[in-house]
């Protein structure tokens, strides 16, 4: 699908093409040694198993309360994928006096969850991005938002620490700041499939079809970095904005 640039202010256009350098700099470096993205990450585990977050533990940023991982799973359909990041903001990194729709119950221990699904980032067996997608809330027991609220907050993801990867990390970060547009489409058209969704299934509520396993992924975008990034050369080009 494509998402016009040209409502973009100038500054985004700026912030896009910085971002999209950082995301060709990690493949870059990491080419020069035979590796990529996603084996970078996986290089210290002997296998590669459904379900399981990689790496262990997932990555956190205390700083800016924002975390991912990998992981392989059958979800929806997804022809040729390897598997897929999952990025997150925590409770603390959203900006104050703003209130979920939703917060998820207590589990057995008195914990409740605190992520905010943003964006999965799909990737397939050569370690190349070919999608970004929402999930229903069900599927990573997040905090749910609205939309407009969870836009006011993509700006807010990064992860600024070294371990266990720094060029994973920077390529994350940079991801959603080069899709920024994207993401901001993905919320909106997933709030568009809950809102089909009730009209569709009148006899549910908004809490029923949150945990309706029926209803999966919300949302999905293709995407090609090299042709995003010529599209956004093109743009800042046109606008005569250096490059």
């Amino acid at each position: 699908m494509e998402i016009s640039l040209q409502s973009l202010s100038d500054d985004r256009i700026r912030s896009m093409l910085e971002a999209g350098q950082m995301v060709l700099n990690c493949h870059r470096v990491l080419a020069k040694t035979g590796d990529t993205i996603v084996g970078e990450l996986l290089k210290d585990y002997e296998g590669f198993y459904e379900w399981k977050h990689y790496p262990r533990g997932d990555i956190y940023d205390p700083e800016s309360h924002c975390q991912y991982y990998y992981h392989t799973h059958s979800i929806g359909d997804r022809e040729a994928e390897h598997g897929h990041f999952h990025c997150f903001l925590d409770y603390d990194a959203r900006p104050d006096g703003l209130m979920p729709i939703l917060m998820p119950p207590p589990d057995c221990d008195g914990d409740t969850e605190t992520l905010t699904h943003l964006a999965g980032i799909s990737m397939d067996e050569m370690s190349i991005p070919i999608r970004l997608f929402t999930v229903n809330r069900w599927v990573t027991d997040e905090v749910l938002y609205n939309a407009p609220d969870m836009i006011g907050m993509v700006d807010s993801f990064e992860i600024d620490t070294a371990k266990p990867s720094w060029p994973v990390n920077i390529w994350v970060s940079g991801m959603l700041q080069l899709y920024y547009p994207h993401v901001c489409e993905l919320l909106t058209r997933r709030d568009q499939t809950f809102d089909k969704w009730l009209a569709d299934h009148p006899e549910q509520k908004p809490e029923e079809m949150w945990e309706n396993h029926d209803l999966e992924v919300t949302s999905v975008i293709d995407i090609s970095v090299d042709d995003h990034i010529q599209a956004l050369v093109a743009e800042a080009e046109r606008r005569g904005i250096p490059v």
